[in-house]
């Protein structure tokens, strides 16, 4: 599911059909993008998306290994990337790494807000630290993304933030209240951003449905870890999702 602050074509058949929409590569070239969550996933598969059609991209993640690995395939590849190790969850680093993106290409003209947890479990389980930590990543590290950009992208008059939700923002399951609360949390912040864009800032709220990426792997109640397997067996390609998102540009 895909929603933005400007119409936009009707993507609806190539959601049912799972297909991609049609892109305009010229309209991504020398796009200076930031992604967050870079490091493997929908994250990374967007990087090298975006860098095959021409985008300068800052990756954002926690894991500078993954990073680097990242980072030089793509300059292998002839595009352009560099990286900055943050975690989302700290203001501080998201701040310093919409300054160093500043600082290296001179503007700002994407924000992916793609970091994301999922450690699902039922609320009677009482894991706070672990519904603590979704909060954190999945709804302050959106909100952090965004004050950091945000006074940028208003005085370049342009910006566009793309924060991925989930269908999990659409429609609640058991074992996943908080998760699912986090992701609505995520539509809600998206459309509020593009009711005070005044035009200058769009915003496009992106919900993926099962995917392949390492989601999965923060869950720690056995129970859950393996009925999500399960339904990740019939998962989306990452193809599907990153295809939207170069769309969304």
């Amino acid at each position: 599911m895909l929603s933005s602050s400007e119409t936009a074509p009707d993507v609806s058949r190539f959601i049912l059909n799972n297909q991609s929409p049609g892109i305009n590569m010229s309209e991504i070239q020398n796009k200076v993008v930031i992604i967050t969550g870079a490091s493997s996933g929908l994250g990374e598969a967007t990087a090298k998306r975006l860098a095959a059609s021409g985008a300068k991209l800052m990756l954002a993640a926690r894991r500078e290994d993954r990073l680097k690995d990242l980072v030089g395939a793509i300059a292998k590849s002839g595009g352009t990337a560099t990286y900055q190790v943050t975690d989302v969850a700290d203001s501080a680093q998201v701040e310093a790494l919409a300054k160093e993106t500043l600082s290296t290409y001179g503007r700002i003209d994407v924000l992916i807000n793609n970091a994301g947890l999922m450690p699902l479990s039922a609320l009677d389980q009482v894991k706070v630290d672990e519904w603590e930590r979704m909060i954190d990543i999945n709804i302050k590290g959106v909100l952090y993304g965004i004050a950091a950009v945000l006074p940028i992208m208003r005085q370049q008059k342009s910006g566009h933030v793309i924060n991925l939700s989930s269908v999990a923002g659409h429609k609640v399951f058991p074992g996943a209240a908080v998760y699912c609360a986090t992701k609505y949390a995520v539509r809600a912040i998206s459309e509020g951003l593009r009711l005070e864009s005044n035009g200058e800032i769009r915003s496009t709220n992106i919900s993926p449905g099962a995917v392949a990426t390492e989601l999965g792997n923060t869950i720690t109640d056995r129970q859950d870890a393996h009925t999500t397997r399960v339904i990740f067996m019939h998962y989306f390609s990452l193809d599907t999702p990153v295809s939207f998102i170069t769309y969304a540009l």
